[in-house]
């Protein structure tokens, strides 16, 4: 990149404004660091929290109870999450959410009185986060996604990246940077959706640290097919029927989420909310997520006595478990002056192959973000390394670079895009795995990352929207490459070749690398599984 037109410097940098990266500003700032925190959107309005709401791992300090959720975690995520880990988290977020009500959050009261904190609203949640953060003197540079880390010889030093609206580029100096933006969802502001695209995997791949849990990346959750809400809960209050209007009885199916792969893969699904069959139950649910409500209105259907068509979008590894692997338990990677939290760091020592929206996701970004955000003020105010006086370098590899050339690239980058989405999306490939598929998909995506690297950018705009489509190139042969490596059903990972666990299997994988993949079992030696053509 070109010289930062903005420069910077802070003891810690938080690169994403979710909720993780909100506790990560907070916790670093309140443990007497000086915060930048910078936001590829507007910090307390972006991300999968801030427009709808969350159920959260709330449970009281009663010892069987919590042993029961850990266990449960432990079973259901196929044995690879540490239930002390779990521990941790639901100690961390019950002592958070007293803070979160300290600070105005109006949570409901059951008949005693009694706060229940099992559940926030995203808007005010956010907007609450962001007030907080900002009265501890963090400053906040929104709509200032984040391209490339900074490096020395003593670790990670710093980022650099654009703000959108001033449409230049700026430089944050810092001893500790803390990674809370990077799920991938395979969508893209470029084609209209939310920006879910792991730049921040391929940030700190750049930098040397390796991902873990990438092969547990099979999520798909219910929406209206005219609509990107994956807000599922309320379509428990749904009717489901086939095209020709049979209706799918409800002894012959469970949770929505579950059965719809199986329904979809047939041919048109629909729903109809007609559980909810009192004016009063319908006000009850609009309020409870307004959110969910927004395409259906916009699209000016009752979906209350209408029938719709549903669809299922792709999450990927926001409510996968893939992520940056942690090193220790206060969120530091293998690279020094580097934490992840959040999305953007594996969730596997908490919840093993099994991930979803919510209770733990949520929980875990509370609690990852705290951890990450003492860390990394500690690490900054040790003394270790001085901001002001370390030689930094850049680590971004691609699609960085401008060409001289006087034509767009839009469509190239579209269709890097819209191929990886075709490898991704559907279901015959990602949701009902098989050895043949995925590896047939991956000869598919090789080819496409050959030509994804050999892109440039024209403008500042373009470097974003590439970098965008090369993460998302590189999550989904991460992603496959560590699903043919475990060769066995367990968790959310399913290969038809491999209908069982493997006892041998028992162990998280390592990814790293970029034309060449490498997987390997933690703290072993690596093997080559892949190529890039």
């Amino acid at each position: 990149m070109t010289s930062a037109e903005i420069r910077l410097d802070s003891d810690v940098l938080i690169i994403g404004g979710g909720p993780a990266g909100a506790w990560a500003a907070w916790s670093a700032a309140t443990n007497g660091a000086k915060v930048v925190l910078v936001d590829k959107g507007y910090f307390g309005t972006s991300g999968a929290t801030a427009p709808g709401g969350t159920n959260l791992l709330y449970i009281p300090p009663e010892p069987t109870l919590r042993e029961d959720a850990a266990l449960l975690r432990y079973r259901e995520g196929g044995y690879l999450s540490d239930p002390a880990w779990t521990h941790r988290v639901i100690d961390q977020v019950y002592e958070n959410l007293a803070f979160v009500e300290s600070w105005g959050y109006p949570f409901v009261r059951d008949e005693s009185g009694t706060p229940m904190r099992d559940h926030l609203q995203g808007p005010e949640y956010m907007r609450l986060m962001r007030r907080v953060v900002r009265q501890t003197g963090v400053q906040v540079l929104d709509h200032a996604p984040a391209l490339e880390l900074l490096v020395d010889a003593h670790g990670v030093g710093g980022a650099r990246g654009m703000m959108r609206q001033a449409k230049c580029t700026w430089e944050v100096r810092a001893n500790a940077v803390v990674l809370a933006s990077g799920g991938c969802a395979f969508l893209s502001k470029s084609l209209g959706c939310n920006v879910l695209t792991g730049d921040g995997l391929l940030m700190a791949s750049e930098v040397g640290a390796p991902l873990s849990g990438m092969e547990f990346s099979r999520s798909y959750a219910p929406s209206a097919a005219f609509g990107s809400v994956t807000r599922g809960r309320l379509l428990n209050w749904a009717t489901y029927s086939l095209e020709d209007g049979t209706i799918i009885e409800p002894s012959s199916h469970g949770r929505a989420g579950d059965i719809l792969p199986h329904m979809l893969i047939k041919g048109p699904v629909y729903a109809v909310l007609d559980k909810a069959d009192t004016p009063e139950k319908r006000a009850i649910l609009r309020k409870s997520h307004a959110i969910f409500f927004v395409p259906y209105d916009r699209a000016g259907i009752d979906p209350f006595t209408e029938r719709f068509p549903l669809r299922l979008r792709y999450e990927g590894t926001v409510r996968g478990t893939g992520g940056v692997r942690l090193e220790h338990e206060d969120c530091a990677t293998s690279v020094a002056g580097l934490y992840a939290a959040g999305d953007a760091a594996s969730r596997e020592r908490v919840m093993g192959g099994k991930s979803g929206g919510g209770a733990y996701n949520a929980a875990w970004a509370i609690s990852s973000g705290t951890w990450a955000g003492r860390a990394a003020a500690a690490y900054a105010l040790s003394g270790r390394v001085k901001a002001n006086g370390r030689s930094l370098r850049s680590t971004g590899q691609f699609g960085l670079d401008l060409t001289d050339a006087n034509h767009k690239q839009e469509t190239a980058i579209t269709d890097l895009i819209r191929g990886v989405q075709n490898e991704v999306f559907p279901l015959h490939i990602n949701y009902f795995r098989s050895e043949a598929g995925l590896s047939q998909s991956m000869q598919r995506l090789n080819q496409l990352w050959t030509q994804a690297k050999q892109q440039s950018a024209h403008n500042l705009r373009d470097r974003i929207r590439l970098r965008e489509a090369l993460a998302m190139v590189l999550a989904a042969r991460w992603m496959y490459s560590a699903a043919l490596a475990r060769k066995e059903t367990r968790g959310m990972h399913t290969l038809a070749e491999y209908p069982d666990i493997d006892q041998t299997l028992g162990h998280r994988l390592t990814v790293s690398g970029f034309d060449d993949i490498i997987v390997q079992p933690e703290s072993s030696e690596p093997t080559r599984v892949c190529q890039s053509t």
